[in-house]
Parts: C-alpha cells; structure tokens; sequence
C-alpha cells in the first residue's frame, strides 16, 4: 500500500513545474482604477495594442469582479486570498497587518518556496500607512514604491518644462515631455533593468510591476493625447443617476456632466490618453520579458483593482456598488495553455491567488476563500461561479474607523442585486437590483417593481452565503 502512495505522490510531482525541474516565473502587472474599456475588450475606440497583444496570447476574463471598489481594501484582498471583511480592511488607511499579522500574501509564499519576489511599483496601497511602506515582509528585497501622494505625478524634465495644453482642473496635464517624465514610465525602466538582473539568476521569480495610470489626475506625453480626435469621443449615454436608486448607493463624488460638455470632453479624453500611455508602458515590459527570452517560462497575469465613473449615473471616481465600479479587466497568460482564449464565466480577483499557487506547483500555506482559475484556462467554456461578491462602505472612506452603512453586491449572470446594510445591526436599509439582459448599463433600479418580486429571494439567498458577517 506504501508502495503505491509513493508511486502517486511521484506521478503526481511529474504533472506540476516543479515536478519538471523547472518552475515558471511571474510576471504579475496591476494597474489603477482601469475599467473594463479596452480594445481587446470591444471598445474600437480605445487604443491599447500591447494589451491587445497580451489578450491573444491568454485568456481574457470577460466577467471578473473585485472585493471592493477602491484601492487599499481590494488589493489586500486579492493579495491574501481574503474578503475584506475578513481582513476587516475597508478603507485606505488600514494595514491587513493590523488585524491579521500572520497573513501570507501571495509574493511572500512564493519567496517561501524558492522564489525571488519583487515589487516595482503599486502592488499594495503604499501611503497613508507610513509604518508599513506597503508589506516589507512579501519581498526578497526593498520595493521600489511610488510617489507618496496623488498630487505628485506632474511632469519632471531636466530644464524648464514645456506648458501645460489643458484646462488644469484637477491636475490633468498634457505637455511635450518623454515617457519617463511621468512615474509609470518610470516604473517601467526600473521593471526592464529588474528582470534583466533576474534573467541572470537560476532562482525563478515572481515580478509584480504596479503602474499608476489611468488613475487621476489624467496626465499624459502629449503625443498620447494627440493619438485622439477630442470630438470623436464617445461620451456616456446617460448621466443621472438610476431612477428609483437609494440615495446611499451615491457617493459625495456627483458630477453634472450635461452642464460641463467641455470638462467632460477634456476628462475622457485625458482619460484615453492616460490608457495608452500605460499600454505603451506596458508594451516595454513584455517586449523585453520576449527579448530575453523569457515568454515560455513565465505566467503573465495582468489585473486591475477596480473601475471607474467619468459622469456616469452622475459620479465620477469609484467606491459604488455599480457594475462600472466592479467589474474589472482581467487577463492570464500561461504557457501551457492555448491563447486567444475568452471565458464569460463569473469569477473574482480573490481567485488570483489559488490560480497562480496551482499553476506554479506550490502548496498555499493559509486557509484561501478564492477558488483556483486553473479549469477555465483548461475549458472557458465551462461552469465556475454563480455568484460574485462585491462590498463599498458607508462613508465611501472611513479613515480608520469602523463603517456606518455597507453595501454588499452580488452579481449573477443576470442580475446585480445590492443590499445596503446597517453595519451594526444587520438591518437591510436600501435594495437595488438591475437586470442586465434588459438594462446593462444599469439605469432603472427594478427591485420594488412587482414582476421581478419573484426573483429576490433566490439572490438574497445567494448574497447571504457569500457575507462573511
């Protein structure tokens, strides 16, 4: 009987990389505030051909969702392989750390088991959380972080800078300057000179190379700019918010984008610009990943935290329960699996760490509430979740202290449904539910309306198993 559990366990170390003698490396690429607008995702407008290139080569999420809307919560999240409430992180301020010291985030197994882990960049929420610098334990060495504040990505050029060519209002820049005068083109010469080093090494690695944009302030070289004609932009369709919506479902970011068709303008355009600024930086990294010939041995996963409002339901910014708010771009590359692939399956960041333990043959050493992505890189086809989870507290930043309001929101194959709790006692205080086979933009809330009464249950069911309170 011996015998042959041995025989297994060795049958079984032949079908991981490890088992091959040859582990993959990581390349692990996060962006900010990045909605689902991309070419590789049907939006022709949007110039973003390395992403597009990324696309072909893995396979495009087309329904991934985040544990929540805005930065801090959900990176700690995906990076734990925890909900937030089980972090009990839901604002910018709060470290994991704080409340779980012994959590083992996903670059940190990986140095655990043999691996050089580096981060360039965002990867965690590094400010406002000085005593932490990010998480210094989940790297082989010091990460190189980003700047400290938002406001601090204007242009830097060796002499005088060239004008500013747009409004200013909050911080947009266009000017004439090289990549490399904003941070991401920074970030992105530091990942090059990084894996170059790491080419050298016969340790495996796992890169995480975090870029700033598209988050505001919309700041771009001016030939990213110029690659748009302003007045071809499309502008959203509808800019109030949804008719029936409860008044806490908004958040103190509203925007009259019919009174300002100017600033709009400005603003999407800042933001296309913004896109394929990060593209191109994006472009460098795996260009050189494909220079040194490194592309057969390495797992790309390329993520956003969360979306993004540009006067849609009359909001900008995030931290909403909506579907321009959770839903996010999520592409995975590997290998031994074949490109061009597409799934509509529902599926969650917090399944990226169980995905990339598996697929790199490495035991998780924490108790996970993600489930691994393997078998839809294998079949896209097939059946995965029912549901996903998306939280946003009430106020949309505690700063610190515990929620008043959360809004926790469950997204179906048809419906989103969104219950707007009382944090103390539990007491639902607002509902909305949209049916996006009718409204995908979600602009009539239908949850008080009579012919949908008979689905409620069912998603109130589904939404209860997932809170975790």
């Amino acid at each position: 009987m011996m015998k042959l559990i041995h025989l297994l366990v060795a049958i079984a170390l032949t079908l991981t990389p490890i088992g091959l003698g040859k582990r993959p490396n990581v390349l692990f690429i996060a962006v900010d505030d990045l909605r689902v607008e991309l070419g590789c995702y049907g939006d022709a407008h949007v110039l973003s051909p390395n992403i597009d290139r990324l696309a072909k080569q893995g396979t495009l999420f087309e329904r991934a969702y985040c544990q929540q809307t805005v930065c801090n919560p959900s990176r700690a999240s995906l990076l734990t392989g925890m909900r937030p409430d089980t972090l009990r992180v839901w604002d910018l301020y709060t470290h994991f750390r704080q409340n779980m010291p012994d959590a083992v985030t996903l670059p940190q197994l990986f140095m655990q088991n043999g691996y050089r882990s580096v981060g360039i960049g965002k990867i965690f929420h590094n400010w406002r959380q000085d005593d932490w610098r990010g998480d210094r334990v989940s790297w082989s060495e010091p990460e190189f972080l980003h700047y400290e504040t938002h406001g601090h990505d204007e242009a830097k050029v060796e002499g005088s800078l060239p004008p500013n060519l747009t409004s200013g209002a909050g911080g947009i820049e266009c000017r004439d300057v090289p990549d490399e005068a904003y941070y991401d083109g920074r970030i992105a010469q530091k990942a090059v000179e990084r894996m170059r080093a790491l080419a050298e090494s016969e340790e495996p690695f796992f890169l995480a190379v975090g870029f700033w944009k598209p988050h505001t302030p919309f700041n771009a070289p001016k030939k990213y700019w110029d690659m748009y004609d302003r007045n071809s932009i499309p502008l959203p369709l509808h800019l109030d918010p949804p008719n029936d919506v409860p008044d806490i479902a908004l958040t103190s970011s509203r925007y009259d984008g019919k009174s300002k068709p100017v600033e709009l303008r400005e603003m999407h355009h800042g933001h296309l610009a913004a896109i394929t600024y990060l593209d191109t930086q994006i472009g460098k990294v795996l260009d050189e990943l494909e220079r040194l010939d490194l592309r057969d041995d390495t797992i790309i996963v390329w993520w956003s935290d969360h979306g993004l409002h540009l006067g849609e339901h009359g909001l900008t910014r995030k931290t909403t329960a909506f579907e321009l708010d959770a839903h996010v771009p999520l592409i995975i590359a590997n290998p031994e699996d074949k490109g061009g692939q597409r799934t509509d399956a529902l599926v969650e960041l917090l399944d990226l760490y169980p995905t990339l333990v598996e697929l790199c043959g490495i035991s998780p050493s924490t108790s996970l509430e993600g489930r691994s992505l393997v078998p839809l890189l294998e079949d896209p086809n097939q059946g995965f979740k029912t549901v996903a989870l998306t939280q946003t507290p009430r106020p949309n930043y505690p700063k610190g202290k515990l929620p008043q309001v959360m809004g926790y929101s469950a997204r179906t194959e048809r419906f989103r449904y969104t219950e707007w709790r009382d944090f103390e006692t539990g007491a639902v205080i607002g509902r909305e539910l949209y049916d996006h086979h009718a409204d995908p933009l979600e602009t009539v809330n239908v949850a008080e309306k009579n012919e949908y009464k008979k689905w409620l249950p069912g998603l109130e069911a589904q939404l209860e198993r997932l809170v975790s309170r």
